[in-house]
Protein backbone atom coordinates (compact mmCIF):
# COMPACT_ATOMS: atom_id res chain seq x y z
CA UNK A 1 0.00 0.00 0.00
CA UNK A 2 1.24 3.26 -0.96
CA UNK A 3 1.33 6.63 0.84
CA UNK A 4 -1.24 8.08 -1.54
CA UNK A 5 -3.48 5.00 -0.75
CA UNK A 6 -3.45 5.11 2.95
CA UNK A 7 -3.82 8.88 2.74
CA UNK A 8 -6.95 8.60 0.98
CA UNK A 9 -8.37 5.96 2.72
CA UNK A 10 -7.46 7.75 6.24
CA UNK A 11 -10.90 9.11 8.24
CA UNK A 12 -9.23 10.42 10.88
CA UNK A 13 -10.62 14.45 10.37
CA UNK A 14 -14.35 12.55 8.92
CA UNK A 15 -15.21 13.13 12.13
CA UNK A 16 -14.26 16.71 12.79
CA UNK A 17 -15.34 17.38 9.39
CA UNK A 18 -19.24 15.95 10.54
CA UNK A 19 -19.22 18.80 13.59
CA UNK A 20 -18.19 21.48 11.58
CA UNK A 21 -20.73 21.03 8.79
CA UNK A 22 -23.06 20.01 11.59
CA UNK A 23 -22.41 23.48 13.58
CA UNK A 24 -22.59 25.72 10.44
CA UNK A 25 -25.64 24.03 9.46
CA UNK A 26 -27.25 25.12 13.45
CA UNK A 27 -25.80 28.82 13.04
CA UNK A 28 -27.21 29.19 9.72
CA UNK A 29 -30.28 28.06 10.49
CA UNK A 30 -30.29 30.53 13.88
CA UNK A 31 -29.61 33.20 11.62
CA UNK A 32 -32.32 32.39 9.30
CA UNK A 33 -35.19 32.04 12.65
CA UNK A 34 -33.15 35.32 13.79
CA UNK A 35 -34.33 37.33 11.04
CA UNK A 36 -37.88 36.40 11.00
CA UNK A 37 -38.07 37.17 14.44
CA UNK A 38 -36.27 40.16 14.43
CA UNK A 39 -38.73 42.93 13.59
CA UNK A 40 -41.14 41.19 15.84
CA UNK A 41 -38.34 41.39 18.62
CA UNK A 42 -37.55 44.92 17.59
CA UNK A 43 -41.62 46.04 18.32
CA UNK A 44 -41.59 44.62 21.93
CA UNK A 45 -38.31 46.41 22.88
CA UNK A 46 -39.43 49.43 21.65
CA UNK A 47 -42.74 49.17 23.32
CA UNK A 48 -40.88 48.44 26.88
CA UNK A 49 -38.55 51.50 26.47
CA UNK A 50 -42.05 53.53 25.95
CA UNK A 51 -43.53 51.82 29.13
CA UNK A 52 -39.99 52.59 31.10
CA UNK A 53 -39.99 56.13 30.00
CA UNK A 54 -43.89 56.39 30.66
CA UNK A 55 -43.12 54.84 34.80
CA UNK A 56 -40.37 56.93 34.97
CA UNK A 57 -42.29 60.53 33.63
CA UNK A 58 -45.03 59.50 36.33
CA UNK A 59 -42.54 58.68 39.34
CA UNK A 60 -40.50 62.19 38.40
CA UNK A 61 -44.63 63.83 38.61
CA UNK A 62 -45.49 62.22 41.74
CA UNK A 63 -42.36 63.01 43.71
CA UNK A 64 -42.70 66.56 43.02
Amino acid sequence: MTKFSAFLNDETGAVTVDWVVLTAAVVGLGLVVFSFIQPAISEVASEIGSEVTKAGDKMQSAGN
